[in-house]
């Protein structure tokens, strides 16, 4: 257990370095998280755990013996952590090896920016028991503090891929599966109409929509039902519903 004092040590600077730098935490094979339910969680779904830093003292964890630990005080954490008023720890957590495109349901965020949304869409797929999520486009970091604090734990153990729009389609086609865009248009099928059993429902963002390369290469479009009047859901909460008619059939 090493104890830290100094905002100079490589250590801190190096956690500071992967919370904000996404091409870093590619290049390292390393990102963060943050928390004590976190930590059990990334053990008990077997995610390798490569350091901890301790805010004040060290608490006993089982199966930290292969992490690097350090304690710092209580305002050099604070410098350190990318969450404000963390109780910690903060710890670091090797990105897994490239996921097996073996699924028969999917669902595909393209371009949702919001790391909540992005979160909130992983932690949903995975209590739907659906453990593929695609991201295409200019979607937020899976890998950044935020989102992966979004996802509550679902980030170790979901199969996570980025695509292209035309990667995403092409393997929809060599799964035999279809793809189905949800969208507001006149030719949109209602949700509860069309089988969802072997398919990837793309979702866009809520400002924009799937873009139209993506509408381009989808089997269909789909709608969910909603009051007149009402204006689009949150990408989150489309994705939500979407991922429970999945489940349900």
């Amino acid at each position: 257990m090493e104890y830290i004092s100094s905002r100079k040590n490589a250590y801190i600077m190096r956690l500071r370095a992967l919370a904000n730098d996404a091409e870093l935490r590619r290049k390292e094979g390393e990102y963060l998280c943050d928390g004590l339910k976190l930590l059990d969680e990334a053990l008990q779904k077997g995610a390798k755990v490569c350091s901890v830093l301790w805010k004040g003292e060290a608490k006993p964890v089982p199966g930290l013996d292969g992490a690097k630990q350090y304690v710092a005080t209580e305002e050099l954490f604070d410098y350190a952590s990318p969450m404000k008023n963390s109780p910690g720890p903060v710890f670091t957590i090797a990105m897994p090896e490239r996921a097996e495109a073996d699924f028969e349901r999917a669902i595909l965020l393209e371009n949702v920016q919001d790391p909540g949304n992005v979160g909130t869409v992983i932690r949903t797929a995975a209590a739907m028991g659906i453990k593929t999520v695609i991201l295409c486009g200019a979607c937020a970091d899976v890998y950044s503090p935020k989102t992966a604090r979004a996802t509550m734990g679902a980030i170790f153990s979901e199969r996570i891929i980025r695509l292209s729009t035309a990667e995403a389609a092409a393997l929809a086609r060599e799964k035999g599966l279809k793809l189905y865009g949800a969208a507001l248009s006149a030719r949109a099928k209602d949700i509860r109409e069309l089988p969802l059993e072997r398919v990837i429902v793309a979702i866009g963002s809520e400002g924009r929509g799937l873009s139209e390369e993506l509408l381009s290469l989808c089997d269909g479009e789909l709608i969910i039902p909603m009051a007149p009047g009402s204006e689009s859901l949150n990408a989150a909460i489309a994705a939500s519903i979407v991922l429970w008619e999945m489940a349900r059939r």
